[in-house]
């Protein structure tokens, strides 16, 4: 059975590149894209995907914030934080349920190993 994935970030440009990455996998899938935090919890709640890739800044709901509602909502959902402000929002992420956290800066190859781990 495939894990189902749902991208959350502001930027078409990293949900598209983050997309082509989960496409080298061929049991995974991704259930949906979102531009927002608000979009990113009502299709969490809607497809209960297996993880959920979530920027920090985007409208409406921030990544903190939209990943504390989905993992209250659906605590067996994994959370990943992909953001530029990785080392500014720890504390705060991990608090509000957020399973990992990875810096933009050091690229798509990062999530590789992170996404394997959660997904399994």
């Amino acid at each position: 059975m495939s894990k189902r994935v749902l991208i959350a970030d502001d930027s078409q440009i990293a949900r598209t590149a983050i997309r082509s990455l989960l496409a080298r996998w061929p049991d995974v899938e991704v259930c949906g894209e979102t531009r927002n935090g608000r979009e990113a919890v009502d299709t969490a709640l809607c497809l209960r995907p297996d993880l959920v890739i979530l920027d920090v800044r985007m409208p409406e709901l921030n990544g903190i914030e939209a990943a504390s509602v989905i993992k209250r909502s659906l605590p067996e959902t994994k959370t990943l934080l992909f953001t530029m402000y990785a080392d500014y929002v720890g504390r705060v992420a991990l608090a509000a349920g957020v399973d990992i956290i990875l810096p933009k800066v050091n690229g798509l190859s990062s999530l590789i190993g992170a996404i394997e781990a959660l997904l399994q």
